[in-house]
């Protein structure tokens, strides 16, 4: 999976000719890590169809506030360089994951 940060966002995320998945993370977030195995695996599943990415939100700050994203796990769904879906807390579950880069169109 890509890691994205303030200087890779632009052009990996809001140009993206892809739908992007972007999973938001930390490395002291159990759930986070406990998801990442399958998350990448799902990733392997969309390959060429929605572009996985994501990004670590301890050396990511600003762009974490500038999107809104208040804790973690937070997956965003992008298409088209906006913001059409968001998953955060208690909804992360894989499934919903799934379900989120399926309604993208892959």
């Amino acid at each position: 999976m890509l890691e994205i940060d303030k200087d890779s966002f632009e052009q990996e995320v809001e140009k993206s000719a892809q739908p992007v998945v972007l999973d938001f993370w930390g490395p002291q977030c159990g759930p986070c890590l406990a998801l990442m195995p399958d998350v990448e695996k799902l990733a392997e599943n969309y390959a060429g169809k929605v572009k996985f990415a994501k990004v670590n939100v301890s050396g990511n700050r600003r762009l974490c506030i500038a999107l809104k994203v208040m804790s973690v796990p937070t997956f965003l769904f992008y298409k088209g360089g906006e913001i059409v879906g968001r998953l955060t807390g208690d909804d992360v579950t894989l499934e919903a994951i799934k379900a989120g880069a399926d309604a993208l169109g892959a």
